[in-house]
């Protein structure tokens, strides 16, 4: 009978016995790593920059304070808060994009009452408002202002709604975008005071504010801190506040419910997370905003702007949107607005 003979080469039986260890302690690795638990392995958060998408234009009323408290954090957080502005259709693309993003810390969603008005707006959305994003925080809550080209013939709100009557749909105002709380509360103020007047949505505030000030429409009722320089250097003329009461920054200018009985409407701002970020990331952007929003460099240029700070808890954020979803809704319906 034939047979091949085996036939060792020097050193042969020291690799059999090198590769037979290797072996055996790649597989006790395997096996304590399957028993240790996942978070042993992931990096702490955050551990690259992270994004912040304000759905509006840039200089708007909603930028601005984002990138104030987003310098802040990139301090805090020892990682850079890139703030991202994708505006258009009333602030959906840049919601759609969060609402899509991987649920893992570096995507956030600036948003504001634009957001609950949407729900109720647009016969079809994308996403849905509510059950893909996780609240975080509020940040601040401010009026918006009325205010209109220095050429106007209107000096206060009741000559506003005289001249708007006298005039239909022959005044023409300026909004941040379809949908948008600029829109809404012209159109609430539409409702109130029995005018018609024409809507000219631009996508954000900023193209809103310019084509203001260039004269090519008469008015707007646009965020405070994105206009006061303008009302401040007599670019433009500010008729009245959007909340029920005065704000301290401009004393002066009446509210406009003291002309129109019954309006009132607040502007807030806040930041969501895509559905499903885990809730010890959740926590810590809180803590870490909470903690921002207290501090002199960020409060201060916050409250000059006629923002009220808020802050508060996820749960007291993710209320206050639920009651604003109901209260848009109502006034949508009210004004007979939609968007298909």
């Amino acid at each position: 009978m034939e047979y091949q003979k085996q036939i060792d080469v020097p050193g042969g039986a020291a690799q059999r016995r090198g590769a037979s260890s290797r072996a055996a302690f790649a597989a006790s690795a395997f096996a304590l790593a399957a028993a240790l638990p996942m978070t042993a392995f992931c990096q702490p958060w955050p551990a690259k920059p992270v994004r912040w998408v304000v759905p509006f234009s840039s200089g708007g009323v909603a930028d601005i304070p984002a990138r104030i408290i987003g310098q802040k954090l990139s301090e805090t957080l020892g990682q850079q808060v890139v703030i991202e502005n994708r505006p258009g259709a009333g602030g959906t693309l840049g919601s759609e994009a969060v609402a899509r993003a991987q649920p893992d810390g570096y995507s956030w969603l600036v948003v504001s009452n634009t957001n609950v008005i949407n729900a109720a707006l647009y016969g079809k959305l994308s996403y849905d408002p509510v059950k893909d994003f996780t609240p975080v925080i509020h940040f601040a809550s401010t009026p918006n202002v009325l205010v209109v080209h220095p050429s106007f013939p209107a000096k206060n709100v009741k000559e506003l709604i005289e001249v708007a009557r006298k005039r239909p749909k022959q005044i023409f105002y300026a909004s941040s975008g379809n949908g948008s709380s600029q829109h809404l509360f012209a159109e609430l103020f539409e409702s109130l005071a029995k005018t018609e007047m024409e809507h000219v949505p631009f996508k954000g505030s900023g193209p809103a504010i310019a084509a203001l000030l260039g004269g090519e429409v008469s008015m707007s009722f646009t965020g405070m801190s994105a206009v006061l320089p303008f009302i401040r250097s007599g670019k433009l003329r500010a008729l009245g506040v959007t909340t029920a009461v005065r704000n301290a920054v401009l004393p002066d200018v009446p509210a406009i419910g003291e002309a129109l009985p019954g309006y009132d409407a607040t502007l807030w701002l806040g930041l969501l997370a895509p559905a499903n970020t885990p809730r010890e990331i959740v926590t810590r952007m809180n803590a870490e905003i909470a903690k921002a929003l207290k501090d002199p460099v960020v409060r201060k240029p916050l409250v000059d702007g006629g923002n009220e700070v808020i802050g508060g808890t996820p749960d007291e954020f993710g209320k206050l949107f639920n009651a604003e979803m109901v209260k848009w809704a109502r006034i949508v319906k009210a004004v007979g607005a939609k968007i298909d």
